[in-house]
């Protein structure tokens, strides 16, 4: 199955932005070739360009301190496991910790190394890096594999509490919802959205056997899948009734 995510406001689409960018960084930092720590610090710098967002550090420690309330507010219902509850709490205030000490914005204390911002600055330009623009980080590449990765490891370390408060959010939203199987009559599925509850998050997951991609788009009162079929080098609307699985989070 194919999952896709459609965040239905911008702190979301932020989070998961960042969710991709923190998966793509723990996939490259482990690898030993040159290139793969080339992209790791291309990537470093993406996640730093979306966490200067004047209040995003204020916004996910305010999500944090909600579901810490929110979880709190369960204490004394006996179908809740007073240990599991603990434990996720726990988390929470160690994430809440972490990120209050956390001088200025995410990755800000990256910007006081003036050899990892001559990179930056460079980063983005077709071919900006090349050993005669940048001959002091063409040596660097050619350190052993675990030099580069203590480098690595040390610089990702500032955007540490960050990631670790992006999960454990976006795996408390993804836990609030109830998956549903629905069917998509002639390709399209409109769905009018429970009235009394703020969803941050669609999930769908559908067969890729089917072949089948879903464009989403939505508000807080409805939501809307038409799918689409790849012919060539287009998209094409599907009239094929299909099954899939919906999940809305709130």
């Amino acid at each position: 199955m194919i999952l896709y995510e459609y965040p239905f406001n911008e702190r979301i689409r932020t989070y998961l932005r960042l969710e991709h960018l923190f998966r793509r960084l723990a996939e490259l930092v482990p690898r030993e070739q040159p290139i793969d720590h080339h992209y790791a610090l291309a990537t470093i710098f993406e996640i730093m360009d979306v966490a200067a967002r004047a209040d995003l550090k204020s916004d996910v420690m305010k999500d944090l301190e909600k579901q810490k309330q929110l979880l709190n507010s369960y204490r004394g219902n006996p179908a809740i496991s007073v240990q599991a509850l603990d434990a996720v709490v726990a988390q929470l205030d160690g994430c809440f910790s972490a990120l209050n000490h956390l001088p200025g914005k995410a990755g800000h204390s990256l910007t006081e190394n003036e050899w990892l911002m001559s990179i930056r600055s460079r980063v983005n330009i077709p071919g900006g890096t090349c050993e005669f623009d940048l001959p002091a980080y063409y040596a660097w590449q050619h350190r052993p594999s675990t030099s580069r990765q203590a480098d690595l490891d040390r610089w990702t370390a500032t955007l540490a509490p960050l990631a670790e408060s992006i999960h454990l959010l976006l795996k408390l939203l993804r836990d609030s919802g109830a998956p549903q199987k629905v069917l998509a009559a002639n390709g399209q599925l409109q769905q009018n959205l429970p009235q009394g509850r703020t969803f941050q998050l669609l999930r769908l997951r559908i067969n890729p056997e089917l072949g089948l991609v879903p464009e989403i788009s939505g508000n807080r009162l409805m939501v809307s899948v038409r799918l689409m079929r790849q012919e060539g080098d287009r998209l094409q609307a599907s009239s094929d009734a299909a099954p899939f699985e919906l999940t809305l989070c709130s």
